[in-house]
């Protein structure tokens, strides 16, 4: 993959798309070489998921742009709620009616189904901290929040089903699992990132000649951030990406409200732009885990591809993919930026790269660790592998030249 990223460009294809075909070649699909069981090995998945979730949520998180308005975050807050609750609905409506699944598992389903990847969707998500493109702003803020705003939805389909305590008519799942488990996340991300970016600035300047490992403070902010989350069950997907966010947002504040600082900074480092800086965390440590993201991705989309059997192809799994694309994602695009003022060419491209991936894998081997029972386990493992192998083609083949064309019309308007 290394040496054919400059042919990858030129071609009508992703890094991902190559990854599944090598995966399907190898496995029972292909050669039979290879095979991998989601349900035997869902612990293994559920770890190797959420980790690769975690960093590609931070590195989305750290390239927002600075700084935080209403204005700017309002398209992208919207889809992450009524987005996101449209979508498990109409998804938990089909399922239901059409798939014969019980209302706990179809709202299950719809929650894996609704989050918008972080992973996978690297080709339309911001490329680094100065990218201002709103089409790219709008997809990449929605993943890092619909992470987390789906889990409510995971506990009240395992609730259903009898895994989850919901509480006298739903109390403690509004209480705990909606408000607490949002709000804290939400907090904790925010406290954590600042309180790192205002430690950093403190050290820096009273030690300019100290060195810092900025990918292991990074990282070491993570997994922090999600381990307190777990320990006050608050979301942690959540956590991390505003703690990112936050991490970014106040470095460029406080180097913004040091002119003297600032100035040093732009005398040693000509043509920086107003948001960057060379001592900046968030900004050092993002080459490092867009390269751990992008190992994990290889070895994730590897994985799908040694699950896939011939079998796992059906009219009813090809039907529900077709209807989560052509209907519920643009449907839920509508109403998710109804009364924005996001271009109607904007929010097309939105409905379309709903791109689906590695975050509803996390979810699917959550549900199962906590005891899915094994029929409706192996239904949803095949409506799910269906639709993020379909969404790794699908939205991978059109990407490009979808988003070339944008570009070029916005140039030339």
């Amino acid at each position: 993959m290394g040496l054919t990223v400059p042919l990858i460009k030129r071609l009508p294809v992703t890094s991902s798309m190559i990854y599944l075909a090598v995966g399907i070649l190898v496995g029972p699909m292909g050669l039979g070489l290879f095979h991998f069981n989601p349900l035997k090995e869902s612990a293994l998945l559920e770890v190797l998921t959420e980790a690769a979730v975690l960093i590609s949520l931070f590195a989305a998180g750290v390239k927002m742009p600075a700084p935080v308005t209403y204005a700017r975050w309002r398209a992208p807050v919207h889809l992450a709620i009524f987005s996101m609750v449209t979508t498990v609905g109409l998804v938990t409506v089909f399922a239901y009616y059409l798939l014969d699944l019980p209302l706990g598992a179809a709202i299950l389903l719809g929650a894996i189904i609704a989050p918008t990847d972080p992973v996978l969707a690297t080709d339309v998500q911001i490329r680094h901290p100065g990218d201002r493109d709103r089409l790219r702003f709008t997809l990449t803020c929605e993943a890092g929040m619909n992470d987390g705003s789906a889990f409510p939805f995971v506990m009240l389909g395992l609730g259903l089903l009898g895994l989850h305590e919901l509480g006298e008519f739903g109390l403690h799942w509004v209480l705990v699992d909606v408000i607490w488990a949002t709000a804290a996340g939400i907090a904790i991300g925010v406290a954590a990132g600042s309180g790192l970016a205002y430690l950093i600035v403190h050290l820096r300047r009273n030690r300019p000649d100290a060195g810092m490992l900025d990918d292991f403070l990074g990282l070491g902010m993570i997994g922090a951030v999600y381990g307190l989350s777990v320990l006050l069950s608050a979301w942690g997907f959540l956590a991390v990406f505003f703690a990112a966010v936050a991490l970014r947002q106040t470095e460029v504040r406080l180097d913004l409200a040091d002119p003297e600082l600032r100035q040093q900074l732009q005398a040693d480092v000509p043509g920086m732009v107003d948001d960057a800086s060379p001592n900046h965390v968030s900004e050092a440590s993002l080459v490092f885990k867009e390269h751990l993201e992008r190992l994990s991705e290889l070895l994730l989309i590897l994985l799908i591809g040694g699950t896939l059997f011939l079998d796992s192809w059906s009219w009813s799994a090809l039907g529900f993919v077709l209807f989560l694309f052509t209907i519920a994602r643009p449907l839920s695009v509508v109403v998710g930026l109804f009364g924005t003022r996001t271009p109607w060419r904007i929010r097309g491209l939105v409905g379309w790269f709903g791109v689906r991936g590695i975050g509803s894998l996390y979810y699917l081997m959550y549900a199962i660790q906590h005891g899915l029972p094994e029929e409706l386990a192996l239904k949803l493992i095949q409506l799910t592998l269906v639709v993020v192998t379909l969404s790794i083609v699908v939205h991978g083949i059109s990407v490009k030249p979808m988003m070339s064309r944008f570009w070029k019309r916005r140039e030339g308007t």
